[in-house]
């Protein structure tokens, strides 16, 4: 366990102050929203558990010492540290640590639903809006009623973190949600914070894992939507460059990153075969993919 260390409150109150400002230049230097607020929850951290701030020797050392930490997480905080050695002017030799490629977890539509539909009506939403679309929490939590086209049912989305802007179709369920919501301020989702927009997420979250006895739902985060909406995307199209342009990636090994290509056990068609022209046009219309033409019948298939 790590020992913590006590500091005079001169010296704390200094560094605490610091803190405020390595927030403020994170902000400056354009980094997303939640960016800031996890680099800058790093750092107060490292202080609380006993970091001398200014001594990167200590940091090191108390990094290394915390087993319970994953190498994707002791890497974060040697990022967000070496970033707060940056604005004072100080160097070290960063430790190196690289972390280990999991596939993310992936509920089940009915986890999902039962979590959207155990919440509130504006996290509910906000929840819905993410399965529905697979932006990125930061996008949702900037979504302002101009961007809503009701009568379309369409949702322009800002893109954050050098992605591509994007337009959705909503469904009716959602619009309908949406609509419900208070119209109090120019953003849909009027958390006065992502801070507080995740730590009421979280409550909730615990409360209906706690009532439902399913403790996998305490697996779900905001990122968790994102992942599911791209598998689910790819297994419908198998067409990994629509999945690339509805995650507004630019780049298709960011893309492949999301996308579990996992075998589904429906993978079952129901086949339909076209005539003419019109039952053809019927049939695309139908969600039904053209496959090939036998003695002169075109064949089509749909996922069941």
């Amino acid at each position: 366990m790590t020992e913590v260390t006590r500091q005079e409150p001169a010296q704390r109150e200094g560094t605490v102050s610091a803190e405020f400002n390595y927030a403020w230049q994170l902000k400056k230097r354009g980094l997303a929203e939640t960016t800031v607020i996890c680099y800058a929850n790093i750092i107060k951290q490292l202080r609380r558990m006993g970091a001398d701030l200014f001594n990167p020797e200590t940091v090191k050392d108390l990094v290394a010492k915390q087993e319970s930490w994953s190498q994707g997480r002791k890497g974060n905080v040697i990022k967000a540290y070496a970033l707060w050695l940056t604005m004072h002017g100080l160097k070290w030799e960063p430790p190196k640590y690289k972390p280990v490629q999991k596939i993310p977890f992936l509920p089940t539509e009915s986890e999902i639903d039962a979590l959207i539909a155990g919440s509130s009506q504006k996290m509910g939403t906000f929840m819905q809006l993410l399965k529905e679309t697979a932006a990125r929490c930061g996008e949702a939590y900037k979504l302002q009623w101009t961007d809503i086209d009701s009568e379309n049912n369409t949702a322009r989305i800002t893109p954050e973190k050098g992605s591509l802007p994007r337009m959705f179709k909503l469904s009716n369920k959602l619009v309908a949600m949406i609509n419900r919501l208070p119209r109090t301020s120019q953003r849909v989702f009027t958390y006065t914070s992502m801070y507080n927009l995740r730590k009421s997420f979280s409550r909730q979250r615990k409360r209906i894992a706690a009532k439902l006895g399913n403790p996998r739902l305490l697996q779900i985060h905001f990122h968790t939507l994102r992942h599911w909406r791209a598998t689910m995307e790819y297994h419908r199209t198998r067409d990994i460059l629509h999945v690339m342009n509805f995650l507004g990636h630019r780049n298709i090994k960011t893309t492949l990153r999301y996308t579990q290509l996992i075998a589904f056990a429906d993978d079952d068609y129901t086949c339909r075969v076209a005539d003419n022209i019109e039952q053809a046009k019927q049939l695309v219309e139908s969600g039904f993919d053209y496959i090939t033409d036998i003695d002169g019948h075109r064949l089509f298939r749909k996922r069941k």
